[in-house]
């Protein structure tokens, strides 16, 4: 009798097979191509844009900074740029931080 146990176990515990091994690599497949549409291809798009954006910065373009601050180019560095915020009032920011380059007129109707 007790040689009776060991026999169903093993016969109970039989490895299926077909094509259930595909599907998990077809889903894992379908995931990668998702995340890579919605997320990645965008995120590369959108950040090349900026540094289009960065790269054609030249003095007297009217910009808004990721941090808020609307002001108008004064002098371009190779890092830096300077922001007239006022008159008179020059500040430096990272080039980086350039969010959005604004129609002219903007600073004045601001």
């Amino acid at each position: 009798m007790n040689a009776l146990i060991p026999t169903a176990w093993a016969a109970a515990a039989a490895p299926a097979t077909g094509g259930s091994q595909l599907a998990p690599l077809l889903v894992m497949a379908g995931f990668i191509v998702v995340f890579y549409f919605l997320l990645i291809r965008p995120q590369q798009k959108k950040a090349k844009e900026h540094q289009t954006l960065v790269s054609k910065l030249a003095p007297g373009d009217e910009v808004v900074t990721s941090g808020g601050l609307l002001g108008r180019i004064s002098e371009v560095g190779e890092h830096f740029v300077t922001l007239e915020v006022a008159d008179g009032v020059r500040v430096k920011v990272q080039k980086v931080q350039v969010s959005a380059l604004m129609p002219k007129g903007t600073l004045k109707s601001a």
